[in-house]
């Protein structure tokens, strides 16, 4: 049973919420989650512009700094949180080029910055967290997305997107980048030696005229606690990549397969034009999981791998795989209701890909295909699914606030058409024995929190949700042995409202 409170807090609004009855398993110290409190005890705007000024974060112990990435400004934003309800703007770090993401180790910051021409090379470049000097500039892929240290500090690992032109007739190919941060030695890693009828599991290969390392697109990665590999999301093609730090290579590749919405648990409301809030039902519809962030967690001596599964296409002037069910010709034989199906109130909405589902090249749909799996899924190393929070997500923020169930902007219901809540982005925090999961929701807005210490049966504690802030895009959970307040903090940087939350966990 879920007791729900709702209090303003900072001109918004601050769902909490409290499960009585679970306690953490094993481990370090005896944790009763239900005993967590989590306040918001500081947040500040890092820009002034319509979005995009605000969206990866990191932080400094040493100097108490979080380095904000701002597109928007090609800066890197500098605020001392040393006292989180009233932070101090600092001196930005000015870039040549749109920084991407930001990470810290030991007294360095490292910024992923995409060159002018997005298919050509980017760099990774580090500075000094306190004089904010450059230190090294080193040259990765294209388009680099994200960039991670090892927890060991030995290395820096850098996804890079490889995404094509809009007219889709430059395609770079997708790599990974490790710098061996001591030898001053950089490996960029290519796709070249795989193949999507070797992968399977539905790990899709579909640019045109792409071949598997043009159309190989690395998102986001995690890390192993001993150093040893990097996870990486492969989101359009609905893969993880594995890579062998150590050796240099990357050893696996796996897809995810896809997620049966015809299945009970699985239900979904897929309509944003039935006039119903929250009308969950089972519909003929294989969805991929296509994760955009990704974390690394070891429970109870076991490694997993947690995605976010926000879903996404490819919708260039030159390409483009999306479509409306309504859109579709349905093949009679497989869907002989197809146009009670293609009824806006029914399926007909909802964004699907033309890329799969023509099974036997006839021109129309055997099976429809849709973008992302509304959940969060707990893996382990080699791919096989442990858990999948079905339609957890929809149904719990339905039941907490329905004004903000499938938001598009402030409008409810606005994008159940279009991936729901949209799971974007993911990261655990130790807690004595017990492991908290963090899942911060794009379009809905705000953070669910879980406990997921059992990793097969994880349980919801709370939603954090403020209406100052909007599209979380990033959330960087800081030990207390690190905090400022010498407490464990929750900073989520919100793209859409350009503003930073910090949450404090008692």
């Amino acid at each position: 049973m879920k007791n729900f409170t709702l209090i303003a807090l900072f001109g918004g609004l601050l769902l909490t919420s409290c499960i009585k009855d679970h306690v953490g398993h094993g481990g370090d110290a005896d944790i009763d989650v239900s005993a967590l409190q989590f306040t918001k005890i500081g947040g500040f705007s890092n820009g002034s512009g319509d979005e995009g000024f605000s969206e990866i974060s990191a932080f400094d112990p040493s100097t108490k700094k979080l380095f904000v990435v701002n597109p928007v400004q090609s800066e890197v934003s500098v605020w001392d949180i040393s006292v989180p309800s009233s932070a101090v703007k600092l001196t930005s770090i000015i870039l040549t080029g749109v920084p991407n993401s930001v990470a810290v180790h030991d007294g360095v910051v490292a910024v992923a910055v995409e060159n002018t021409n997005k298919q050509s090379n980017g760099t990774i470049q580090t500075y000094d967290t306190t004089s904010q000097n450059l230190i090294t500039s080193y040259t990765v892929g294209a388009l680099p997305d994200m960039v991670a240290f090892s927890p060991d500090g030995a290395y820096l690992i850098s996804a890079n997107e490889g995404e094509p032109n809009d007219d889709y007739t430059v395609d770079p190919e997708g790599s990974v980048s490790i710098i061996n941060i001591e030898r001053n030695e950089i490996n960029t890693l290519f796709f070249t030696s795989f193949s999507a009828s070797a992968i399977g599991k539905n790990f899709r290969v579909f640019g045109p005229n792409a071949s598997i390392a043009q159309d190989v697109e690395p998102e986001y990665i995690a890390v192993s606690d001993d150093s040893k590999y990097a996870y990486i999301t492969l989101q359009e093609n609905n893969g993880i990549a594995v890579v062998n730090l150590a050796a240099k290579t990357i050893t696996d590749v796996f897809g995810l397969g896809t997620k049966d919405f015809s299945l009970p648990e699985n239900t979904m409301d897929a309509s944003n034009k039935d006039d119903v809030l929250g009308n969950f039902k089972n519909w003929p519809v294989w969805s991929f999981y296509m994760p955009d962030a990704i974390a690394f967690a070891t429970i109870d001596e076991m490694e997993y791998i947690i995605t976010a599964n926000e879903g996404d296409s490819r919708d260039y002037d030159g390409y483009s795989e999306e479509e409306r069910v309504k859109d579709l010709t349905l093949d009679p034989t497989a869907f002989p209701n197809a146009a009670e199906l293609q009824l806006d109130e029914n399926l007909g909405r909802l964004k699907i890909t033309t890329a799969n589902g023509d099974l036997d090249g006839d021109g129309d749909f055997d099976e429809i295909y849709g973008y992302g799996a509304r959940s969060f899924s707990i893996w382990n190393t080699s791919g096989t699914l442990v858990y999948d929070s079905a339609d957890d997500i929809g149904r719990t923020t339905l039941d907490i606030n329905p004004s903000f169930f499938n938001a598009d902007e402030g409008e409810a219901d606005g994008r159940s058409d279009d991936k729901g809540a949209e799971p974007e982005s993911v990261t655990t925090l130790k807690i004595g024995n017990a492991t908290l999961l963090f899942v911060g929701l794009e379009r809905s807005g705000g953070v669910m929190v879980y406990d997921i210490s059992n990793p097969t049966s994880p349980q919801f504690l709370e939603w954090l949700l403020d209406t100052n802030d909007i599209a979380p895009e990033g959330l960087l959970a800081i030990a207390a042995k690190d905090s400022p307040t010498g407490e464990n903090l929750l900073v989520v940087t919100n793209e859409v409202s350009n503003t930073v939350a910090i949450y404090e966990i008692k």
